[in-house]
């Protein structure tokens, strides 16, 4: 089956949807399913614009609301993960993952899905190590802290992916697995990126969480945004033993979703004829939520997941063939995820704007259902319970003051890791940034700017698009060297059909063709989404 990948889509939905109409038209190609990896702002309303981490003059409303309220239907089944630029509140509502409009799945915090008979797993946000040994405590409305916090990878949603054992397929993450950069063209991409070379040689470039991912999970295919340059690699896994057959990844990153940008590709995935057209839950994945039930945590506290150390009874969490087989019992073999989406929260109305709406903590009945099937604890409710005790509240007046000394580590312990970014320390002047002591951070402030009720015509704003079919094909930039041989070879300008990542390069045809671009332009151009001073470094 052929399936789109996306990078960042910074709530750009329509034009992703109308380039994939446009290869359709053109080529004749019709994506069976799109994945998107993360900053996919699925905003409804004004207050999900408040609980969006990027400067308020700079939130835009963007096109998604109109799908959430039913206004447009996606035409292709969408399967999307977190980044670090999302509308939280919304997102949180649903950290097993769930619909937030019809046709669109988010995965969750992390979260492994079937479709066709491929297994599709990922993990959002973005890596920092002051945050990643705490529990998931955040919840609406955000402050300072907690709006940027929200989106930070946890310990423990690492811990439940590395108890998998059954291959997966297609694996997704926001920021990039540490290293990668060194399976791939790494001259090409410093050349793009000059600003990552002093990460690059030092290894800090990426998350060393989803490094760690990707030596345990060996999937056939990864992804990963944020960076907001395409960049491919190929690498070989060690095998444990004599008997494991040779694995190996192909990895994917690309492009935000602007004219003139890599942010789309399809690839062929090899799947099941027989399997049915609906997005099915993964009984592994379900078993290992059962098993890890009991770990959930909601303070931000920090702690460290079992391991064999000698201070913990039991950290092997992984699941039987036995307890896989009583998820299949419990639900009569029939894994179909239920098209049970429910609004939970009033959709945008352009007609009538209400800039000064406060986000609520939401507990969505989706993820009431789920939690009530497989018997797991809704983390929303467990949140809200803390919050009425008084603990969750009480705990954060504390922490915060220990953690404004210390700000780049953990307030208790140091991290198992070594360094806490998973961007770059570098400015990179293509990434959204924000203001580090927060001057442009306003909670209590929005800027809706929607899109037209009208939009123009497709073809009308990009003018140029029937002239420049050329633009659909990956470019010689793209060849991988020698340690990326067979990616290179699956190039579409050598027009080879393989199983690596081939296909067609897609890129959203402007009006203005000026060449490579400098980082004056590409700030020019990143205005049209974001733009501000310094945050995180490269949050």
């Amino acid at each position: 089956m052929k399936v789109a990948v996306a990078g960042c889509c910074h709530g750009a939905l329509d034009k992703m949807y109308e380039t994939l109409e446009l290869l359709q038209r053109r080529h004749n190609v019709r994506p069976d399913l799109l994945l998107c990896c993360g900053d996919f702002q699925a905003v409804r309303n004004e207050a999900d614009l408040r609980c969006m981490a990027v400067p308020a003059k700079y939130r835009h409303m963007q096109t998604f609301y109109r799908y959430y309220s039913g206004e447009k239907a996606a035409p292709v089944l969408t399967v999307f993960i977190g980044g670090n630029h999302e509308a939280s509140n919304h997102l949180q509502e649903l950290p097993y993952g769930g619909w937030v409009a019809p046709n669109i799945y988010y995965l969750g915090y992390a979260g492994v899905v079937r479709f066709r008979g491929v297994r599709i797993g990922g993990i959002s946000g973005i890596f920092k190590s002051h945050d990643y040994r705490k529990g998931h405590f955040e919840c609406p409305p955000y402050n300072q802290q907690t709006i940027r916090s929200a989106y930070h990878v946890r310990n423990i949603e690492v811990f439940k992916l590395k108890q998998l054992k059954r291959p997966i397929d297609i694996f997704m993450s926001h920021d990039w697995p540490r290293s990668i950069y060194h399976y791939g063209n790494k001259k090409q991409l410093l050349k793009m990126k000059s600003f990552f070379r002093q990460e690059v040689e030092s290894n800090t470039l990426g998350s060393p969480a989803a490094s760690e991912l990707l030596q345990h999970l060996k999937p056939t295919y990864w992804f990963s945004a944020h960076l907001h340059v395409k960049f491919a690699a190929f690498m070989q896994h060690q095998t444990n033993s004599k008997e494991e057959l040779p694995k190996a990844t192909k990895f994917l990153a690309l492009d935000k979703c602007l004219p003139h940008r890599d942010f789309l590709q399809i690839i062929d995935v090899e799947h099941d004829p027989n399997a049915g057209d609906s997005l099915e839950y993964d009984a592994e994945w379900i078993a290992v939520l059962k098993a890890t039930n009991s770990l959930v945590n909601v303070t931000q506290s920090s702690w460290n997941m079992p391991e064999k150390n000698g201070l913990h009874a039991k950290w092997d969490y992984s699941v039987t063939e036995e307890a896989i087989k009583e998820v299949l019992e419990e639900v009569n073999h029939n894994l179909k995820i239920p098209c049970n989406f429910t609004l939970t929260a009033a959709c945008y109305d352009p007609s009538k704007p209400q800039k000064h709406v406060e986000p609520v903590h939401t507990i969505n009945p989706q993820t009431t259902e789920f939690c009530a099937q497989f018997g797991l604890t809704d983390i929303n409710d467990r949140i809200q319970q803390a919050k009425e005790e008084g603990s969750v509240r009480g705990e954060y007046e504390e922490e915060e003051e220990e953690e404004e000394m210390d700000s780049t580590g953990s307030a208790e312990e140091p991290s198992e890791y070594n360094t806490d970014n998973s961007g770059l320390s570098s400015i990179n002047p293509d990434e959204i940034m924000l203001d580090e002591e927060g001057g442009d951070e306003d909670l209590s402030t929005c800027s809706v700017d929607p899109s037209p009720d009208h939009p123009p015509d497709f073809s009308a704003s990009f003018s140029d698009i029937r002239i420049m079919p050329d633009s659909m094909v990956v470019s010689s930039d793209d060849a991988m060297d020698s340690t990326s041989e067979e990616l290179e070879k699956s190039s579409v300008s050598k027009q080879v059909e393989e199983k690596s990542l081939n296909e067609r390069s897609l890129k959203r045809i402007g009006g203005n063709e000026n060449g490579n671009s400098g980082v004056k332009k590409i700030k020019r151009r990143n205005q049209a989404i974001y733009a501000a001073e310094d945050e995180d470094k490269t949050e």
